[in-house]
């Protein structure tokens, strides 16, 4: 079971990288495997649901108020963006788990059983998935001088005009990718994606988080089914395993991930408009090449 100080930096790490485009999961497993901890034991599993909690929570604090006076402002407008939602939804539910089934079935193990979670913590392969998401960043930060001459306020304008049907669709695809390769960041790669296909920076970001909302229930509810099928197993083999300590970390951790995820999308719209998102990718591409170094080298 991690330690006090130990949830403490994850949750801070985590908050603050789930909402920058540079991927929390290459950064926390690293930590982890640096601080000597499983990735797949029962009270981590616990931990990054709490910690997740808390940066859906973040998100829908912090962009609320924006979404009253757009998603909100009529139930025309309401129905525009729902379609919209589910739309990139579905489309992420088809690239994603038709991927993870391909990667569990016949890419990885050909045979068995087994889980793609199995793979989360290998930083071997998170290096080259943060890599391609950081590649993807330094693309769309190329083309930024473009997107800056655009509108950089965020006014009421038609959700329908803003952002159409196969513009959404094409983020949710991009989305799905994020969902069997950890290191390949969510809101990265479809921030960027949204910024290449034409929709304006603003937009592309509160579109990017709304489907977090939407996204990061299921996913909690899957890592919780997960963390039960888990307990269960290690109760039935003569090894029970207590979570009571780990919840309470875990409450902890949710908070801290809260509040540092409010300062990650603070600074997120500052960068976005300096014109700073090549910044990210660039440093994606570094952290990549620092994880596989550290993997090779440190890490057996």
């Amino acid at each position: 079971m991690p330690t006090l100080l130990q949830i403490v930096i994850l949750a801070l790490v985590q908050g603050l990288t789930e909402l920058l485009p540079v991927s929390s999961s290459a950064h926390v497993i690293l930590l982890e495997s640096l601080m000597g901890l499983d990735p797949g034991s029962p009270s981590m599993s616990l931990l990054l649901v709490m910690l997740h909690t808390g940066t859906m929570f973040s998100v829908i604090v912090y962009f609320w108020k924006r979404w009253k006076q757009t998603y909100f402002r009529s139930s025309e407008e309401f129905g525009q963006i729902f379609l919209r939602v589910f739309i990139a939804t579905l489309l992420t539910g088809a690239v994603g788990y038709p991927l993870k089934h391909y990667i569990e079935t016949e890419f990885v193990f050909g045979r068995g059983k087994q889980t793609v979670e199995q793979l989360f913590g290998r930083l071997d392969l998170i290096a080259p998935a943060l890599f391609c998401g950081g590649l993807l960043s330094c693309i769309a930060g190329l083309f930024e001088p473009i997107y800056r001459r655009q509108q950089k306020t965020f006014e009421y304008v038609q959700v329908s005009k803003e952002l159409s049907a196969w513009q959404a669709a094409v983020i949710g695809a991009v989305q799905g990718l994020s969902l069997p390769f950890r290191g390949f960041s969510r809101s990265g790669s479809t921030i960027s994606t949204g910024m290449l296909i034409g929709v304006k920076r603003k937009q592309a970001e509160s579109f990017s988080f709304a489907l977090a909302v939407v996204l990061t229930p299921p996913v909690v509810v899957y890592e919780i089914l997960r963390l039960v099928k888990t307990t269960q197993k290690a109760a039935l083999s003569g090894t029970p395993v207590s979570l009571s300590g780990p919840l309470v970390l875990g409450v902890l951790g949710m908070s801290l991930s809260f509040l540092s995820g409010l300062g990650a999308l603070r600074w997120l719209e500052k960068w976005l408009e300096g014109g700073m998102w090549l910044l990210f990718g660039t440093y994606c591409l570094f952290m990549s090449g620092a994880i596989y170094f550290i993997k090779t080298n440190y890490l057996y």
